[in-house]
């Protein structure tokens, strides 16, 4: 799910109305180095405050391990940046643009420790 919103925020800044400067910007940096053995590098600017890096390494499972980050501004001046893991775990991307659900009420917190009382004393409900 976290893939799919950071994949909308970035179609999202991509889609947005250009100005003169993004029209006309260029590319800072483009370096990328891959070892052939599964380990990589990958880092690329433009002038308008795109970014993107990324390294590899081979996993445990025969995927690449990646972590990176992505960073672009808003058409408002607002700063996005998602750095993200991904690896045997999964994905894990971190950024105060993703939305988080919304904490618990105590009440349901005391619940839970009820429901789990009355399974460690063999209590089952069908």
């Amino acid at each position: 799910m976290q893939l799919v919103i950071v994949a909308a925020l970035l179609a999202l800044a991509a889609a947005a109305p250009q100005s003169t400067s993004d029209r006309e910007a260029y590319i800072i940096t483009d370096e990328r180095t891959d070892n052939g053995d599964g380990n990589f590098a990958y880092q690329f600017e433009t002038s308008n405050g795109i970014y993107s890096q990324r390294t590899g390494v081979p996993g445990s499972k025969g995927q690449s391990n990646m972590q990176g980050s992505e960073r672009f501004t808003f058409p408002d001046g607002t700063v996005a940046e998602i750095t993200y893991i991904a690896d045997e775990n999964g994905y894990v991307a971190q950024s105060p643009l993703i939305p988080t659900p919304h904490p618990l009420p105590p009440h349901v917190y005391e619940l839970l420790r009820i429901a789990e009382e009355q399974r460690a004393a063999g209590i089952t409900f069908n």
